[in-house]
């Protein structure tokens, strides 16, 4: 059984804050090693179930967040920036289950520091239907047949998971009080859920069917000014929605669609504002 992991920071257990995922902040050192355990939680309860092989993907910001000296020593590291397929990056055909952990809700929802890949993404749709990191990462999942079987992060995207993904486990580490404060378990009982969640999913990964992506799918992109649309705008065949913030791009396949929304959110990151 080989296994992939998903690991992203903002939903990992007691981080309530910017401060403790931006790598030039006071509190981002803590917010590592407490990412690093958490994954290597996951990664022993994964080979405990009879995984043969557990591919990590480091999915925050510059995705070089993972202590490798501490991950477990039988797992695989994906690591560092730029990745084609981001969040996702390794992920084919050959995996029996993906795991998503550290994860947040989407952008404009309630959930501890929740987004959609950029501060400056509003919104996220396929097909008209909005989607945040966890759907579209699901989505290029279901591109492979492959189920994801369990997310963790906060209880927004827990819920989120559940709406979204049939028969996924979860497991809510945080509560979220506010955007930037959570009612937290402690590092070792998150653990402890984390491995019982774990065992479970892969124990009932026949009964979760992948996240099937449509076909042809139309990718829009809601920027929170024009400016940001305008840099989006600049990937060729992208267009502005007149009147709006929307950027949209017709894809032939979800994996189109997903690296469009990596070009286009990238380029309006270029945006100034003075």
């Amino acid at each position: 059984m080989k296994v992939y992991l998903s690991v992203d920071m903002e939903g990992i257990t007691g981080l309530p804050d910017y401060t403790y995922v931006s790598s030039n902040e006071k509190n981002y050192e803590r917010g590592r090693r407490i990412m690093t355990r958490e994954a290597n939680y996951v990664i022993q309860a994964a080979f405990d179930q009879g995984a043969t092989e557990v591919l990590v993907n480091d999915s925050h910001s510059k995705m070089n967040n993972l202590l490798i000296e501490e991950l477990h020593p039988d797992a695989m590291l994906i690591t560092g920036d730029v990745k084609p397929f981001s969040m996702v990056q390794g992920l084919d055909a050959s995996m029996d289950a993906a795991i998503f952990i550290g994860y947040h809700a989407r952008a404009g929802q309630k959930g501890v520091m929740s987004h959609a890949m950029t501060w400056g993404a509003r919104n996220m749709y396929i097909n008209d239907e909005p989607i945040g990191e966890l759907g579209f990462n699901a989505y290029v999942a279901g591109f492979y047949g492959v189920p994801v079987v369990l997310v963790a992060g906060d209880d927004c995207v827990a819920k989120e998971a559940d709406l979204l993904l049939k028969g996924v486990h979860t497991a809510a580490v945080k509560e979220t009080i506010s955007r930037s404060a959570v009612k937290s378990l402690t590092p070792v009982k998150a653990g402890e859920l984390l491995t019982k969640q774990t065992a479970l999913a892969l124990q009932n990964r026949a009964q979760c069917s992948p996240l099937a992506p449509p076909e042809n799918p139309v990718l829009k992109v809601e920027f929170t000014n024009y400016g940001e649309a305008e840099w989006a705008s600049l990937m060729p065949g992208a267009a502005i929605i007149p009147g709006t913030c929307i950027v949209t791009y017709q894809a032939k396949t979800i994996l189109e669609a997903y690296q469009a929304m990596l070009v286009m959110t990238e380029l309006a990151m270029r945006t100034t504002f003075c």
